[in-house]
């Protein structure tokens, strides 16, 4: 098995065993993103010169004991949107092409105390509006499994990287899905854990209510690990928690006996693909026959979620974007007159369409005469499905649902129709509402041959359940597989990744 093909966690014990250097794993992860990442467009920006001198500390610090994680060494690719000291942080924009951080996230230093190695930044839907990565300002980031697809988004390029092997994991950020969906387009593992369980500190915000930063990996023990290193409580986030109970690999048992599982019916009618439904059905099936509970139950107030989630995130949105005037850094208008017409032009040449649709929709439902109708009434909405969960959760450990209504569909076709790209995130969006965590694990390949994920939901604070019961499942499933890629690939190209590793 190729050093690409190892998962962060194999990765991680063949550096403490020293049967492969950090610079040889870093060596694999650029050579495989010289020869896909031209016909991918996953990352944005590479940064070698800086990640081969971080290498070289590394060894040493793994050598004198000082760097013991169990990811010491391991590259990691991390998403536009979480700023890095000293590397170009753009949210995908061309408001913010010249934007060089003089501070990390949280998140990110987080990492780099337990021994990552930041291969670079990867693209995104920008300032992580969209659900495809199609409206980043570098171009569209293509899906390992079929280049032809969409890799999903706002955290496409993070999905992608992690699906192609370029990186053996990745950070992304989700505020209605936007780990998960990805994950499910790519064939990987994506987390979103209770809101205020990683610090937002250093993410470029776009809804503050609902954003949390969240890891993104080959499989489910991949995934704890690496929330494990980036759960803290951060004094400089005021919506961080502290918590006790954040040693997520325990929950890494093959045991699901017991369990309480419950399907929403009406996650499974109209508009959801046959064969997602399938799947997920299939999954209900793997967890009933490990000892599991499972039936359905009607979980209300869905038809809600999507215009609820809509109202509140543009409105954040328009508020948390207005500070990217052209006046302190990122893109200034060449030719303007006076401030009010800079600011204007500004904002005008720097913002993509999609950000632009959601800043004048947030600036409207935050109007006078308006701000009672739409975005109040959105939060009494968001409370009453917040109440919903709580109902379901009396009753169930885990919800089990689609992570979408459809794989991934193909490059340009959502973009010519915003509302239908919206409606994709019925079956995610409710999670971030709620500030629930949530899984996303692939299960099985659909008629063309992308991936289909399913998506395990849990109630706050109870990350172990979910990780417990999509390891539980992942066990049962076996080895998924992985695409075999080459440049220039235009179809899926599919293989079992069954070698013995020497």
């Amino acid at each position: 098995m190729q050093i690409t093909e190892l998962t962060a966690l194999e990765l991680g014990d063949k550096i403490k065993k020293k049967e492969i250097s950090v610079r040889e794993a870093l060596d694999a992860s650029f050579g495989r993103i010289d020869a896909l990442d031209g016909e991918l467009n996953s990352f944005v920006t590479l940064d070698r010169e800086t990640a081969y001198a971080r290498a070289e500390q590394v060894q040493a610090g793994i050598a004198d004991g000082s760097i013991s994680g169990p990811l010491a060494g391991v590259p990691v690719a991390i998403k536009d949107n979480l700023c890095t000291e000293g590397l170009l942080t753009t949210c995908s924009s061309k408001i913010l092409y010249n934007f060089v951080p003089t501070y990390s996230a949280e998140a990110v230093l987080n990492l780099e105390k337990a021994g990552a190695v930041i291969l670079g930044k990867t693209n995104m839907d920008e300032f992580a509006m969209g659900s495809t990565t199609e409206t980043s300002a570098f171009g569209p980031t293509k899906n390992p499994w079929n280049t032809g697809h969409v890799p999903g988004g706002s955290s496409g390029g993070s999905c992608a990287a992690v699906a192609a092997g370029e990186a053996p994991y990745a950070l992304g950020s989700d505020t209605g899905g936007s780990i998960r969906q990805p994950s499910s387009f790519c064939g990987v593992v994506g987390m979103k854990p209770t809101y205020g369980t990683v610090s937002r500190y250093g993410l470029i915000a776009y809804g503050s209510s609902l954003d949390q930063i969240g890891p993104i990996a080959k499989d489910v023990s991949d995934c704890a690990a690496i929330l494990e290193m980036i759960a803290s409580h951060d004094k400089k986030d005021s919506t961080s928690v502290a918590r006790t109970d954040c040693d997520f690999t325990s929950a890494l048992v093959d045991d699901v006996r017991g369990l309480r599982v419950g399907i929403p019916s009406d996650y499974l009618g109209e508009g959801l693909d046959d064969e997602v439904r399938q799947a997920v059905l299939d999954t209900a099936d793997v967890l009933r026959q490990k000892g599991a509970m499972v039936e359905e139950f009607d979980l209300s107030l869905v038809e809600y979620a999507i215009p609820a989630y809509y109202v509140i995130a543009s409105a954040e949105a328009s508020s948390n974007l207005s500070r990217f005037d052209g006046v302190k850094y990122g893109y200034r208008a060449a030719e303007y007159e006076g401030l009010h017409n800079m600011y204007k032009k500004s904002r005008s040449e720097g913002f993509g369409e999609e950000v632009k649709r959601r800043i004048m929709l947030g600036s409207f439902v935050l109007s006078s005469g308006y701000y009672d109708a739409y975005y109040l009434k959105a939060l009494r909405t968001k409370a009453l499905i917040k109440q919903s969960f709580d109902r379901a959760f009396e009753k169930y450990d885990v919800i089990l649902a689609p992570a979408s209504p459809s794989t991934a569909p193909e490059l340009g076709q959502s973009l010519s129709d915003p509302l239908k790209m919206y409606l994709g995130d019925i079956y995610t969006i409710s999670v971030n509402l709620a500030g629930l965590p949530g899984i996303s694990v692939p299960c099985r390949l659909d008629s063309k041959g992308l991936p289909i994920g399913v998506q395990m939901i849990g109630d706050c604070f109870h990350e172990k359940e979910i990780i417990r019961a999509a390891y539980a499942y992942e066990q049962a499933r076996g080895q998924f597989l992985v695409p075999e890629l080459r440049a220039g690939s235009a179809g899926p190209m599919g293989k079992a990744a069954e070698q013995e590793v020497e």
